[in-house]
């Protein structure tokens, strides 16, 4: 990665290191772990997907309503990387302890679950808000585009790991139950999540900020008032933040919720760990693709693209009867999970004024957590009144119709200043 700057390169090494999170714990094994430990309960598959559809709204619910007042605060020079670590820790360290909470305990499962994606929804927000600290404007794009392709690609390693682990468990192969196997593998997120933050530590400066004040709480309040007095300013980056607010609720829903839908179609724990291992493999370069793409055409014109698929990937999810056309659907979601997520952070961060970018970051993330909060209830109500999680995951279209109705209403950002005063 010679073209990055060492700035860049430890910033965007954080998305390797956090990545294994969001396939092991967020999509694949937990949720595999969970259904099996409710269904050992004698809770129904319906339920149980339910049960977890309303614990990610729970977790994101919580990170909303900190995130913009966190986010003000950490605008004071030297306070993002504090917050950060906070996050971050919380998450790597609730993550290790669900390899210690027994495989009967479900509640427990959820509870612990909570905390993690807190801590790491929460360390989110400041390294999102760090890319208006590593690169320039006109590198946004591609940085953050490449932020998600390695995240794909090193998500695969202790992925791989963790899958070979639990089949060798399964075939009596290796001298370990396949409980243990999992729980080895929250083990093993936790410690790489942990080990390759180390370069954003080492090297992720924070160079746009506000000077420290007294009271500085209190005034990070009146700051974050007066921002909401002052919204017309703003006008373009809001009318963005209601398009992301739908369209990420449905991408977001779609990604965390597989894995359970998977089980509810009565695919495999097995195959549903393959065909999510590929998807990572084939999200990466895609990734990349539209990174160059958006330099080419537009960064809104690739959002359309990422939007339109996801609302096919609904369309398909409903008539899905197989293995095989879960496999199809999951090559779909590759195409486009990882595009439209690296895309719609730089969007983001070419409108948001840089010495704010906490701040705005911290309304990024209370919108893209307060839609995580709709799908999933979205999926799991559908799911407890109709007895069919295909019919939930059908219902998200709507979010992704309302999504690119709001993004035609937002110009390409040329920069800052006129984002800000230009009405749409």
């Amino acid at each position: 990665m010679k073209s990055f700057t060492k700035q860049e390169n430890s910033w965007i090494f954080y998305d390797w290191a956090n990545s294994a999170y969001s396939i092991i714990i967020s999509t694949a094994v937990f949720p595999l772990f969970y259904k099996a430990s409710a269904s050992k309960a004698g809770i129904s598959a319906s339920d149980s997907t339910a049960y977890l559809g309303y614990t990610i709204a729970i977790s994101t619910f919580i990170l909303a309503m900190l995130g913009p007042i966190l986010g003000t605060i950490a605008d004071y020079k030297g306070f993002k990387k504090k917050l950060f670590s906070f996050f971050f820790t919380l998450g790597v360290s609730f993550t290790a302890l669900l390899t210690f909470i027994p495989n009967d305990n479900w509640l427990l499962l959820l509870i612990c679950y909570t905390i993690t994606a807190v801590g790491f929804a929460g360390a989110n927000v400041f390294y999102d808000a760090f890319l208006v600290d590593v690169t320039s404007e006109e590198r946004m794009n591609k940085v953050s585009a490449r932020g998600f392709s390695l995240g794909y690609i090193g998500s695969t390693i202790p992925f791989i790991i963790s899958i070979a682990l639990i089949v060798l468990a399964q075939k009596e192969l290796v001298s370990i139950s396949t409980t243990r196997a999992s729980q080895i593998a929250f083990l093993i997120t936790a410690v790489w999540w942990g080990i390759f933050t180390i370069p954003l530590f080492r090297n992720v400066r924070q160079n746009f900020f506000i000077e420290p004040e007294q009271n500085p709480v209190l005034n990070s309040f009146k700051r974050l008032g007066k921002t909401f007095k002052n919204i017309r300013q703003y006008r373009a980056l809001f009318i963005f933040l209601l398009a992301y607010f739908f369209y990420i609720d449905g991408v977001g829903t779609i990604i965390t919720m597989s894995t359970a839908y998977g089980t509810d179609l009565g695919i495999s724990s097995t195959n549903l760990l393959i065909i999510l291992f590929v998807t990572q493999v084939v999200a990466a370069p895609f990734a990349i693709i539209y990174g160059k793409l958006a330099d080419k055409f537009s960064g809104k014109i690739m959002l359309y693209v990422g939007i339109i698929i996801y609302m096919i990937v609904c369309i398909y999810a409903y008539f899905l009867n197989s293995t095989l056309d879960f496999w199809i659907l999951a090559m779909l979601v590759a195409t486009s999970q990882g595009g439209i997520q690296a895309l719609s952070r730089s969007y983001y961060a070419k409108l948001v004024p840089k010495e704010k970018s906490n701040e705005f970051f911290g309304f990024y993330n209370i919108f893209g957590k307060f839609a995580s909060i709709m799908g999933p209830l979205i999926v799991g109500l559908t799911a407890q009144l109709t007895g069919h999680s295909n019919m939930g995951v059908f219902s998200l279209i709507i979010l992704f119709v309302i999504g690119i109705f709001f993004l035609t209403r937002v110009s390409e950002p040329n920069n800052t200043e006129v984002a800000k005063t230009t009405n749409y």
